[in-house]
């Protein structure tokens, strides 16, 4: 990315800011968690503890357009001289002791801006749904960004489900997913592995000291820049008898919900679309057992589709989907770019079940048999 092409994002980023904080009546938004702040900055952070969901640092964007930092002394070199190098924000710094008070920043924020309400993605005037609405609508570079994300984590997730040999351990499964997830400069923020009778029992099978099989399901949420995507394969040594008809009723939920996601489309009717599909394939009820996934950005779902969901697919938006029936599951990331879909995270040379339209193609991960 280019220092031009970043200039330009970052200030259609800080209009769609400022539009939210005026219409949310707010004289600003003060933003800490990491997903905001690498969308914020096409794909800079303010992460030094990964298991916290906000930084030390912060980004101050007031309704008329100003725009600080706000950091204690331990961060606010490198926040200045790396991660918001050319970004042009006016730093205000304090001491690592004045950090301790979880409310100093907000009585700077308060200082800076004057009295009145102060937006911010965790307490105060919260307005993280606005915010990630506003998050929801790509850019070129963040379009660009997905696609070598989304195709080489295809291709990590691949090699790794391609080596596995029936007796291995989950958790070393898991190990070698996020090592490949690291290979290609990402973080495997979300690792599952579970295998034969745990992945019949648990929708979300966190590795245990288990060796498999028969059957193994691995996925993977990987993070590089800010953005996410969401991928799961299965692979087999001799699997149960059902497995390939459950594994091709899951897919047609799939396709079914990908076909439904166009612009406009409320997340309650996509729900409704999964709910009929699991129905028409002879497995009704089989939503109610897991989530089905939704949209995805700069979190591993930005929102869920759910009956009470008022979102709404917006026109360049990502979608990673995850239907489930008991023992087997399809996941994948897509991108929305108005009416056309495009797969992001296929594994070259994988089997695939082809479904969706000539002019709308959905090609669902099938099962790799050893």
């Amino acid at each position: 990315m280019t220092s031009g092409d970043l200039q330009v994002e970052h200030q259609e980023k800080l209009e769609r800011v400022t539009r939210v904080a005026q219409a949310a009546s707010v004289r600003g938004v003060l933003l800490a968690s990491h997903h905001n702040i690498a969308w914020l900055t096409s794909g800079r952070h303010n992460r030094v503890d990964a298991s916290r969901e906000a930084g030390s640092s912060r980004l101050l964007v007031a309704a008329d357009g100003r725009r600080f930092v706000l950091a204690n002394a331990i961060e606010m070199p490198r926040m200045r001289d790396e991660v918001l190098a050319g970004l042009d924000y006016e730093p205000i710094e304090y001491s690592w002791t004045d950090d301790q008070d979880a409310a100093h920043a907000v009585r700077t924020a308060h200082g800076l801006l004057g009295h009145g309400p102060l937006g911010a993605d965790v307490a105060l005037t919260a307005i993280e749904s606005a915010i990630a609405r506003m998050r929801a609508l790509l850019t070129d570079g963040e379009v660009e960004r997905y696609r070598i994300l989304g195709r080489e984590a295809g291709q990590a997730l691949g090699h790794v489900c391609r080596a596995l040999t029936p007796g291995d351990d989950e958790r070393d499964i898991a190990r070698s997913v996020i090592d490949a997830a690291a290979g290609i400069h990402a973080r495997a923020i979300v690792t599952l592995v579970g295998s034969d009778e745990r992945l019949r029992r648990y929708r979300h099978p966190v590795p245990s000291a288990t060796t498999w099989r028969h059957v193994v399901m691995v996925a993977l949420c990987a993070e590089r820049d800010g953005l996410v995507v969401s991928l799961s394969r299965i692979v087999t040594a001799g699997p149960p008898a059902d497995l390939d008809a459950l594994t091709r009723a899951t897919a047609t939920v799939f396709a079914k919900l990908l076909a439904a996601t166009r612009p406009g489309a409320t997340a309650s009717a996509l729900y409704a679309t999964a709910a009929g599909a699991y129905a028409q394939a002879g497995f009704p009820g089989e939503e109610l057992k897991h989530h089905q996934g939704g949209a995805i950005g700069y979190r591993a779902r930005e929102w869920v589709a759910h009956p009470k969901s008022e979102e709404t697919v917006q026109a360049r938006q990502a979608f990673a989907w995850n239907p489930t029936i008991t023992g087997t599951k399809i996941e994948d990331t897509a991108l929305v770019l108005d009416d056309r879909l495009e797969m992001l995270t296929t594994t070259p040379d994988w089997p695939v079940i082809a479904l969706g339209t000539p002019g709308r193609p959905v090609q669902a991960s099938d099962i790799w048999r050893l």
